[in-house]
Parts: C-alpha cells; sequence; structure tokens
C-alpha cells in the first residue's frame, strides 16, 4: 500500500512540475508579446515622426519655399545658396527615407515575431494544436486556406458557366 501510495505522488508532483512548467512558458510568451508590442508602437510612432518631416522636406524644396529662406541673405550668387540649400535638403531627405525603409523591415519583423509570441502561448495554454497558427485578427489560417480554396472553385465555376 505504501508503495503505490508513494507512486502515485510521484505521478502527481510530475504532472504538477509539467503544468507549472506550461504556465511559465504561457507566461514568458505573453511577456514577450507585450514587449514586442510595445516595441512595435515605438516603431510606428517613430514611422509617424518621419513620414512628417519627409512631408516637410518635400515642402522645403519647392523653389518657391527654397527662395523664401534665402530672401534675407544677400549674396552676389544667390543661385549658389538656392542649389546648396537644394543639395541639403535632398540629403536629409535621403536619410530620412533610409530611416523609413529600415523601420519598415524593422516592423515586418516586430509583426512576425508577435504573431509568433502569440501562437506559442496559445498553444502552451493548451488551446491550439500543431499546424493552427494565429493571424492578426485571432482567425486560424487553417479557415482562411480553405476560404481561399472554396472561393477558387467558385470562380472556376463562374467561368465554367460564363462560357457556356
Amino acid at each position: 500500500m505504501q508503495h503505490s501510495a508513494g507512486i502515485i505522488i510521484c505521478i502527481a508532483l510530475v504532472i504538477i512540475g509539467l503544468f507549472t512548467v506550461s504556465v511559465f512558458a504561457q507566461e514568458s510568451a505573453q511577456q514577450r508579446a507585450a514587449n514586442l508590442r510595445a516595441q512595435l508602437a515605438e516603431t510606428q510612432a517613430r514611422q509617424t515622426e518621419l513620414e512628417m518631416r519627409r512631408q516637410q522636406l518635400a515642402d522645403d524644396l519647392k523653389p518657391e519655399n527654397i527662395e523664401r529662406a534665402l530672401a534675407g541673405i544677400g549674396s552676389t550668387h544667390p543661385e549658389d545658396l538656392r542649389e546648396q540649400r537644394r543639395r541639403q535638403l535632398e540629403t536629409e531627405k535621403k536619410g530620412v527615407e533610409s530611416q523609413l525603409e529600415t523601420l519598415a523591415a524593422s516592423r515586418a519583423r516586430l509583426e512576425s515575431a508577435i504573431a509568433s509570441a502569440d501562437a506559442i502561448s496559445y498553444r502552451s495554454a493548451g488551446l491550439g494544436g500543431p499546424g493552427i497558427s494565429q493571424s492578426e485578427n485571432n482567425a486560424p489560417a487553417v479557415t482562411k486556406q480553405r476560404a481561399n480554396r472554396v472561393s477558387k472553385r467558385k470562380t472556376k465555376k463562374h467561368r465554367t458557366l460564363k462560357r457556356i
């Protein structure tokens, strides 16, 4: 009797240990997803700032605005000053566009990492199985694939009926 009670207690401890590891993994995945969402929000805010700066530079690059910016400066060669100002603005605009491209790539990586962390959290909660991933709007990807296949079949059927 004591031997079987010891085995039952050991099995119970193993099950509790596995459950605890699962809970910690879920919390860790949820925390990682929350951190990634915070980074994504920062990236989006920085992107918005750079978009506004790029728009401002585009306005500043207009010939009338370059002349207006240099109106109070006297020079024997104003065309050289205008050209210098235009080159300066173009260089700054290229830098801003480069930063925007980098942020867009970073944003895509963050969104992918968030989806992955959400899927891990979902699976570790015991709610999903392998092969089912979550998309941004929380609809299973498998369902979307089926819907696309059905849609394609309907389109083919419609084309066939149309030809007849």
